[in-house]
């Protein structure tokens, strides 16, 4: 009697608002509205990318006007408490530095949790990190504790970018099983696009926001947290997942007799992949790959500079000859040409991701690996040449790659190892990121340092660096090349493909109790225009800004 009592009470209860169980779609859902709600939330984390826009200002957080230094006394543990002296620009960076690590360690201790979960339990806890941390941060600035916004943005943030990054991986793949690229390709997207509408809406925010007696950041942290979390929410809530056997009408999986060897219809567990060489190698291929690419994202601007100088706007001068205005005048086109490369760096990252559902993974990077080294091979001779448009050329296909290589990698997961569990290898994967994000500005750093301090002129340090990045290239394309199918040994047997779809709550249908959609109405085509629209306009928004941006390169 107790027993059956207790099954009246918890069908009576049912699962909970976030649980898995709720957010399975009912028949006539369109998929379409699926990547909106993945936009919505790496359109927001993507932030990550454009926090440098806070570093001025912060930097200047206690003169207000002119920057007070710390005495030679003050070293990076006492700048961490320190509230007399404003804090030194190289020592706010190591935020953009935690971002990283820890998105790739979130991700990779979270991933099999996510699987198993949902996406929506894990994009809310995703905007309350990432939100949450902002704020955090805020009241860091207050107080003038660095050691607070370290572990605001820094730690709590980049635990809630790792689990926004890969919560919506395994749901796109498995709405979109006849487009696996584009799928990934479109959330992916939005990560690359975060940065273009946040820098900008900082700086309008934080020009409104300073005063004689505060330089605007605190308030302008304040009010993105509050807007990036109602954004973030609405992702989550939007998230749903296919039912489980569904599969996109007038579509049938291909015969696996025909299809490539390299797509496999099995899957792998999670807790086997370190155990399995051809997740090392596309560790290998997607580390070398990030870390040329982001080696030269933070140089761009400076590298460009240095080499051309005053050629830049039409001065026969080297960068150390040039004056105080005519410096200005290269920085601003300078900017542009970075601005320039943050639209290549979206744009590819739908580009190749898209195509590569029609040539494969393997030829994409292949791709990426053979024409990435010929471009960054091409780099000194057109500048030794002075051919400024065949050096801006090289660096924004490389750009477009270096994106193209984050959005067609989750794809690659599941043409290797299956769908069920690709969210949760996506995440072990993103270790190569946090590595790369940390290998690569160190070559391209201490490699200039060094060439500068042998003597050799600034228009000339980044010959070897193009070199060494060329030669990482070639290490990924090894590895690429070493990349065969998964063994069988490694797949799941039926029945523990049973237990795990259990613990993943894929046992259920669209008809079972709980579900909050099961009674709604087909989905129409006015709600999926309004979710693109939701998206697409804050993202015109960010990339008319950074146009605005880029004219100043071609004037």
């Amino acid at each position: 009697m107790n027993t059956v009592q207790a099954n009246i009470n918890t069908a009576r209860v049912g699962p909970g608002f976030l649980a898995k169980e709720r957010i399975i779609a009912q028949p006539g859902f369109n998929r379409w509205l699926v990547p909106p709600a993945a936009l919505a939330i790496h359109l927001c984390i993507g932030m990550a990318y454009g926090f440098s826009v806070f570093w001025l200002p912060l930097s200047k957080a206690v003169g207000i006007k002119e920057v007070i230094e710390c005495g030679s006394e003050i070293g990076f543990l006492q700048e961490l408490t320190v509230t007399h002296c404003d804090w030194k620009i190289s020592t706010l960076g190591w935020m953009y530095t935690l971002f990283f690590v820890f998105l790739g360690s979130s991700a990779a201790l979270w991933g099999g949790w996510l699987e198993h979960v949902g996406p929506r339990k894990a994009a809310v806890v995703s905007a309350c990190c990432w939100c949450g941390g902002m704020l955090f941060s805020a009241l860091g600035i207050y107080y003038h504790q660095f050691w607070m916004m370290l572990l605001g943005s820094g730690v709590i943030g980049g635990i809630g970018l790792g689990l926004g990054y890969i919560s919506p991986v395994s749901t796109l793949i498995k709405w979109f099983p006849d487009r696996r690229g584009m799928a990934t390709g479109m959330a992916i997207m939005g990560f690359g696009g975060g940065a273009m509408i946040g820098s900008p809406l900082a700086a309008e925010l934080i020009k409104y926001f300073a005063t004689e007696t505060d330089v605007g950041v605190m308030p302008t942290l304040m009010v993105m947290a509050v807007v990036y979390f109602v954004f973030m929410m609405s992702g989550a809530l939007g998230y749903r997942i296919p039912a489980s056997g569904w599969q996109p009408d007038d579509w049938n999986p291909p015969d696996a007799s025909k299809t490539s060897k390299m797509i496999t219809q099995k899957h792998v567990h999670v807790k086997n992949v370190f155990k399995i060489k051809q997740f090392w190698l596309l560790w290998g291929v997607l580390c070398m790959n990030v870390s040329a690419g982001i080696g030269i994202i933070g140089m761009s601007s400076p590298m460009l500079q240095e080499v051309f100088g005053g050629q830049l706007i039409g001065i026969a001068k080297l960068y150390a000859d040039l004056n105080k205005d005519e410096l200005a005048a290269i920085a601003a086109v300078a900017a542009g040409f970075t601005a320039l490369l943050s639209l290549f760096n979206i744009g590819g990252r739908f580009f190749w991701a898209s195509l590569s559902d029609r040539l494969g993974r393997k030829t994409i990077y292949l791709l990426f690996f053979l024409l990435g080294g010929l471009l960054y091979l091409s780099i000194p001779e057109s500048a030794n040449t002075g051919n400024i448009m065949l050096f801006v050329g090289a660096f924004c296909i490389i750009l477009s790659m270096y994106g193209g290589g984050f959005s067609t990698v989750p794809a690659y997961l599941a043409d290797l190892f299956g769908t069920q569990m690709v969210g949760a290898i996506h995440g072990r994967l993103l270790t190569a990121w946090a590595t790369a994000g940390i290998l690569g500005p160190v070559i391209v750093n201490y490699m200039r340092e060094y060439q500068i301090g042998l003597g050799i002129p600034r228009e000339q340090v980044y010959n070897q660096t193009m070199m060494i990045l060329a030669a990482m290239l070639m290490i990924g394309l090894v590895c690429n090349l070493l990349i065969r199918p998964v063994a069988d040994r490694w797949f799941m047997t039926d029945s523990e493909l049973t237990e795990e779809k259990r613990l993943a709550h894929e046992t259920m249908n669209n008809s079972d109790a709980g579900n909050e959609a099961s009674s709604a109405k087909p989905t129409g085509l006015i709600w999926v225009l309004l979710a693109w629209l939701a998206v697409l306009l804050p993202l015109g928004w960010g990339i008319y800004k950074t146009l605005l941006n880029v004219s100043k390169f071609f004037s």
